[in-house]
């Protein structure tokens, strides 16, 4: 279905700015491969990526291969993931995910969104952030609570279901641009476009968006993106303009 010339427009003066804002946008779970991703992301389910990888290290370190966590002790591995908050049903699902993993696959996780999405406690957004940031495959876009957030400030759907707007979305963007865009979108709406708070008038997006809150302070959008790329490399620390 063909977008709605406005929309598009929208989309694609999205697309660009963002593009000059996060030039390199990174998942923030630290990961040395797909299964670290997939555990990380599970993991990071109502917790931040700042505790998940003060966890992780001690989780990886203890049970390095799929295959050792799909044989941990329960109530060790739960002792591990307390800080993570919900641990008991999240070391269900991460040993769950690795006995998949090991019995099914390998011991590799799997490349398609049909075979990864048959881990436990996997879905399509953790399936497209591991296909997309661990194997480089663009299966479609990640939707967040930030994701549907920032699209919805930008009049780029209508729709509330993660699916729905996931298709949107991968209607308005060309398929190469998936995963760093997913990722952009993620970390737009983690540090400048927030649920409460929104930082309106720093913003490069504040003049196409129609849901913003304070006029920009600055009147070029492109100081104001480069204010966004020292923000999101410093993870949220560097708050200067």
């Amino acid at each position: 279905m063909t977008a709605n010339p406005e929309v598009q427009r929208q989309a694609d003066d999205v697309r660009r700015r963002l593009k000059a804002a996060i030039p390199e946008p990174q998942v923030e779970l630290d990961h040395e491969d797909a299964w670290q991703l997939v555990v990380a992301t599970i993991l990071s389910a109502q917790s931040t990526d700042k505790k998940i990888n003060e966890v992780t290290p001690v989780l990886f370190a203890r049970y390095p291969t799929p295959k050792d966590l799909a044989e941990a002790d329960r109530e060790e591995l739960e002792t591990i993931l307390k800080p993570t908050g919900f641990y008991r049903n999240k070391a269900k699902s991460v040993q769950g995910a690795a006995k998949k993993v090991v019995e099914e696959f390998g011991g590799e996780v799997p490349r398609t969104m049909k075979e990864i999405t048959k881990l436990p406690g996997v879905a399509r957004k953790t399936g497209n952030v591991v296909l997309g940031s661990a194997y480089g495959i663009a299966t479609g876009m990640v939707v967040d609570t930030h994701v549907k957030r920032v699209s919805k400030r930008l009049e780029l759907t209508v729709e509330t279901d993660p699916e729905k707007i996931e298709a949107e979305l991968c209607g308005l963007f060309p398929k190469r641009s998936w995963v760093k865009l997913s990722h952009r979108l993620v970390l737009h709406g983690r540090y400048v476009c927030q649920a409460k708070k929104p930082r309106c008038g720093r913003c490069p997006l504040n003049e196409i968006c129609s849901a913003h809150e304070t006029k920009p302070e600055t009147r070029g959008w492109k100081q104001r993106a480069e204010w966004e790329t020292r923000l999101v490399a410093s993870r949220g620390a560097d708050d200067q303009l």
